[in-house]
């Protein structure tokens, strides 16, 4: 499996949807579109990433340690699955994070081997969606523009925690400052339909 983009499904959890521990508001109404991606980044032989916190019982970011947030993502229970609709392909990257309990990790690439192995073949554009859009999908966009990878945020694949009102419009200025660009998901797969038109017709 090689290809200079990858698709990157961030923290899509039970968790983080609605009912869960963290819910994030509509969390599972990108269920749908991200479930599009995989199946047209798998047709095309394209790496496809998942994260997930992978939180100890005992987490530094839990409100009982002293941390801002609920227990959630706690390793091996429900609320840590992946949610139940989401379509994880049985060759994709799945990525834990957070399993360090002194030390929170909001993004994919803190402390875990993502971009070596997004490196490993030949991976230098990244589309990037899931939850929550001011916290791990920001931090995620953040450290992968830092490493040098071409980032697109995938603007309707995104729902954030917003515990602040600008928090998430702050988060998308950010991201777009330091060099990431807004896609929606139907702008990506008219690409992945136009190409598979193109060959078909050579």
């Amino acid at each position: 499996m090689k290809g200079t983009k990858a698709l990157v499904v961030v923290d899509l959890q039970n968790d983080f949807c609605p009912g869960g521990a963290l819910e994030v508001k509509d969390g599972d109404k990108i269920v749908a579109p991200i479930n599009e991606l995989v199946s047209a980044f798998e047709k095309d032989d394209l790496p496809v990433v998942f994260t997930r916190d992978w939180h100890p019982s005992d987490h530094c970011s839990f409100k009982a340690q002293g941390g801002m947030w609920p227990p959630h993502c706690v390793q091996g229970t429900s609320g840590a699955e992946f949610h139940p609709s989401l379509r994880v392909p049985s060759e994709a990257i799945i990525i834990s994070k957070g399993a360090n309990r002194d030390r929170e990790a909001y993004s994919g690439f803190q402390e875990t081997d993502l971009a070596g192995r997004l490196r490993l073949v030949g991976t230098s554009e990244l589309f990037v969606g899931g939850l929550a859009t001011d916290y791990c999908v920001k931090n995620t966009v953040l450290d992968a523009l830092e490493l040098g990878f071409k980032v697109y945020f995938i603007t309707d694949c995104v729902r954030g925690v917003n515990l602040r009102r600008t928090d998430v419009a702050n988060a998308v200025r950010l991201m777009e400052m330091k060099g990431a660009i807004g896609v929606s998901s139907s702008d990506i797969l008219k690409k992945f339909n136009r190409r598979v038109a193109f060959s078909s017709s050579s």
